[in-house]
């Protein structure tokens, strides 16, 4: 792991000292739209996950979800949420630009504001490890912080063309539509880009 890189994961797992912005003691709404829109089919794997809530809400209904994040701390967390609620979500440490690791293929990943944290060429190891584990036909549904959203506090925005550009390779766009991600802070919900991309 290179010094950069073992930087964010400190970063990360002191942010899980206490509650980070993004953990809102519930999937995301725009998740439970997916899901009963019938967006979200067979098995998925949430990357960044946090500490579970959107994998243990899709796990209530019925799916087989594997839950990843490079925090140590999250993935605790998300581990005793699945005990205390008597339920089988796996939960496993894992940097996102490696999942080829996990020696898996899913038909469904959903991404809760992992996207927008990553830098111009570790966005592109990002795709390419999607790339690794996503079925052919396959679905990436994914919430990120839009460039409508002022700067100030949090990760860097991202635009629509940023998007585009990402997955103009082997990946079909279905739709990028605004959206809100929310948070823990005083400001709720903060202008968000929701996508949905199919492998080919």
């Amino acid at each position: 792991m290179t010094a950069t890189r073992a930087n964010i994961v400190n970063s990360f797992e002191a942010a899980y000292d206490g509650t980070p912005a993004w953990e809102i003691g519930r999937t995301q709404k725009e998740f439970t739209y997916l899901e009963s829109a019938g967006e979200i089919q067979g098995l998925v794997l949430d990357v960044g996950c946090g500490t579970g809530e959107n994998a243990l809400y899709l796990v209530e209904r019925g799916y087989d979800v594997i839950g990843i994040d490079i925090a140590s701390a999250a993935i605790s967390k998300a581990r005793k949420k699945a005990w205390k609620r008597g339920l089988h979500g796996l939960f496993l440490v894992q940097d996102a630009l490696d999942l080829q690791n996990l020696g898996l293929k899913f038909d469904t990943i959903i991404d809760s504001g992992l996207f927008h944290v990553f830098s111009d060429e570790a966005r592109k190891k990002f795709v390419k490890s999607l790339e690794s584990v996503l079925r052919i036909g396959g679905m990436y549904l994914m919430i990120c912080l839009s460039e409508h959203e002022p700067p100030g506090w949090g990760p860097r925005r991202i635009t629509q063309a940023e998007i585009e550009s990402a997955f103009c390779d082997g990946f079909r766009i279905n739709y990028i539509r605004k959206a809100w991600f929310e948070t823990n802070l005083e400001q709720c919900e903060v202008h968000a880009w929701l996508a949905s991309i199919t492998k080919l």
